[in-house]
């Protein structure tokens, strides 16, 4: 359950309890709520509670922060359903006191916490997973704050999404409890904070018991990384590049030693540094080995060419 300050939300419930026959009082409810500038109360059914923890694929492990948690109900059902922890902020103190209530119904006490907060002054570095229901304008204020959480948080929020940050996940569920009863489609949005992967990398790699130089260049915006990659002074197309989290995977086929070799790279970016494996193979060279790549500039005898610049990929993105 979340707190949203959405005028067409109000409209709708207004419109509901008032009933089509009684006009004058849906024209006179909607200016008090117009006038309202407090935060209100709208909440995301249950349904939809275990949906969004589903995605996220909550478990015992994670540290789950709602934003604007109404009741408690998501941060509850995290721990009483998935044995998580976390806790909730809202700004309505009523909620505060409807929250703890509702975790020592479900006894769930030595698992969550619900503050009295600002949501944008609440340290989030904690969660593995965040929960949300928020304007669209209050996603983009929050999003910055959101992309320097660590890579692999992840993020879902109940019908609003982040702009030009595409989700990784976007489905719509129908639950007949949505709107206080009446019904409606429910947007779920996931997305999964990714690293910093822009820059240039370098490293070497033995390629038939020979040292081959290579170097990427990559840019990102958001999950999408797109790059160019160069082997000994010579330069090939950029793969399959995807990246989720901290973990970065790409291919592409170089000619090394007189040879069309293809190499699969899948590593972890972390601290400045890419750590992982490489796959070769030729028809020349079959092997596996540990791959170790820097961020910086190019070293000495890296070569020198002209970039080839990949097409773009997208992570787990829906077309």
């Amino acid at each position: 359950m979340q707190s949203i300050s959405c005028l067409e939300s109000r409209w709708a419930v207004v419109k509901r309890a008032a009933g089509a026959g009684a006009l004058p009082l849906v024209l006179v409810a909607t200016l008090a709520l117009a006038a309202d500038t407090r935060v209100p109360y709208v909440p995301t059914p249950q349904g939809v509670v275990e949906r969004m923890l589903d995605i996220a694929k909550v478990g015992p492990a994670d540290y789950v922060i709602d934003l604007g948690s109404g009741d408690g109900r998501i941060v509850i059902t995290a721990a009483k359903k998935y044995g998580a922890r976390g806790f909730g902020v809202d700004l309505n103190p009523d909620r505060i006191k409807e929250s703890n209530d509702n975790a020592r119904r479900a006894a769930v006490t030595d698992k969550v916490a619900f503050y009295q907060r600002n949501l944008f002054e609440t340290d989030l570095t904690q969660a593995s997973v965040i929960t949300m229901y928020l304007l669209p304008r209050v996603n983009l204020e929050l999003r910055p704050k959101l992309l320097e959480l660590a890579p692999g948080t992840r993020l879902v929020s109940h019908d609003f999404d982040m702009g030009d940050w595409r989700a990784d996940t976007h489905i719509a569920v129908k639950d007949e409890d949505k709107y206080g009863g009446a019904g409606g489609t429910s947007d779920i949005y996931f997305w999964v904070v990714p690293a910093k992967a822009e820059g240039t990398w370098h490293w070497q790699t033995l390629v038939s018991g020979k040292p081959q130089s290579y170097e990427i260049r990559l840019d990102q915006k958001h999950q999408v990384i797109t790059g160019s990659v160069w082997i000994g002074g010579r330069t090939a197309t950029l793969q399959g590049a995807s990246l989720r989290g901290a973990e970065i995977t790409f291919h592409f086929t170089a000619e090394v030693n007189g040879s069309p070799v293809k190499h699969e790279f899948a590593g972890k970016i972390e601290n400045g540094a890419i750590n992982g494996t490489v796959a070769i193979s030729g028809p020349r060279v079959q092997a596996r080995s540990e791959w170790n790549a820097v961020r910086g500039s190019r070293p000495a005898g890296a070569g020198t060419g002209t970039p080839v610049h990949a097409a773009q990929f997208h992570s787990g993105l829906p077309n």
